[in-house]
């Protein structure tokens, strides 16, 4: 891979209460290439929000925690950063595009504001004329008339709305970017503007990105590496190439590309991957995706499965234990 923005080794994450420990992410490995974008796929509940929150920092003061691992940007380890540190981090090297626009913009400030509130903080010398053109420069880049800026929040539309926070995401051209599913309460028509303008903004800026999705034909457009997460672990991870043309696949990545309407056959029902993810307060002895996999096998329910590498292409399944492209009907068999 190339020269890594991002490195996360071994990162666990748990929310505990009085009453419970909820195991959100339990021993991930991500790496983000310079320039490159990683797709983060899964449904949810699978823990990609909280591993976005933890690389900033922003988990829940007094129920989230990190147990292990590094969080390595550039090399330097955002976890072991003071509040003071890390702030000089948040909107200025690293920015986030959060899930829902309508809860992340202030009510009561104008667009114009709220971008120029993050120029400042990492803009010190800045005049407040160099402020107001750096405003106009980035409402122009996504689409949004200049004169604009003045206007509140309410007076936009939800896909002008995104395009503002992503104007304030972009405000000091970060290095590294972490969409938060930036298109889930938009209309098709709009999720395909803005995922366009997504994809024109970084290759222009050459910033690095982690897309965190649900939704695969996302992935397709926009990622260079995919990562597959469920119940907290890291399932299968590669190249685009891997995921959707590689030969061997996750059942769970199986499950998720089944259940993806086809235009070409007519049917009743939907494909979908029976059962339900496991409770994170009480996660299963062996494999996670075990109750829910038709290919389980007596090893799956007992022993939890290693991660099997190849190039650029990782599984961790016991039907994949030594090699990759082993046939599944193997396990199939041995189940009956």
């Amino acid at each position: 891979m190339n020269e890594l923005i991002l490195d996360i080794d071994d990162l666990s994450v748990i929310y505990k209460t009085d009453l419970e420990t909820v195991k959100a992410v339990n021993g991930i490995n991500l790496k983000i290439g310079k320039g490159k974008t990683l797709g983060l796929v899964g449904e949810t509940g699978a823990g990609k929000t909280t591993t976005a929150l933890s690389i900033l920092k922003l988990l829940p003061e007094n129920t989230g925690k990190v147990t292990s691992g590094n969080v390595k940007f550039e090399g330097t380890n955002l976890l072991e950063m003071n509040e003071h540190e890390i702030r000089e981090i948040r909107g200025g090297q690293i920015a986030m595009v959060f899930q829902d626009p309508m809860t992340s913009l202030n009510p009561v400030m104008t667009v114009g504001d709220q971008i120029a509130e993050a120029i400042i903080m990492h803009n010190e010398g800045l005049s407040k004329g160099e402020i107001e053109k750096r405003i106009d420069e980035k409402l122009t880049m996504v689409g949004i008339l200049p004169s604009r800026k003045t206007e509140y929040p309410h007076q936009f539309s939800g896909g002008m709305k995104q395009r503002v926070v992503i104007a304030m995401a972009l405000a000091c051209e970060p290095k590294l970017l972490i969409a938060d599913e930036p298109t889930t309460a938009l209309d098709v028509t709009i999720q395909a503007q803005v995922l366009m303008m997504i994809k024109e903004l970084r290759n222009r800026l050459g910033t690095s990105m982690l897309m965190i999705t649900h939704d695969l034909g996302v992935v397709a457009k926009i990622c260079d590496d995919v990562a597959v997460m469920y119940a907290g672990e890291i399932v299968e991870a590669g190249t685009v190439h891997d995921i959707f043309l590689g030969e061997d696949h996750h059942p769970y990545t199986e499950g998720l590309f089944g259940s993806i309407p086809n235009l070409s056959s007519r049917t009743k029902r939907l494909n979908s991957i029976p059962g339900l993810m496991p409770d994170p307060t009480n996660l299963p002895e062996g494999c996670i995706f075990a109750p829910r996999c038709k290919y389980c096998m007596d090893i799956c329910i007992r022993v939890h499965p290693n991660t099997v590498f190849d190039e650029t292409h990782s599984l961790k399944c016991h039907l994949f234990d030594g090699k990759l492209r082993r046939d599944k009907q193997e396990g199939k068999s041995e189940k009956q």
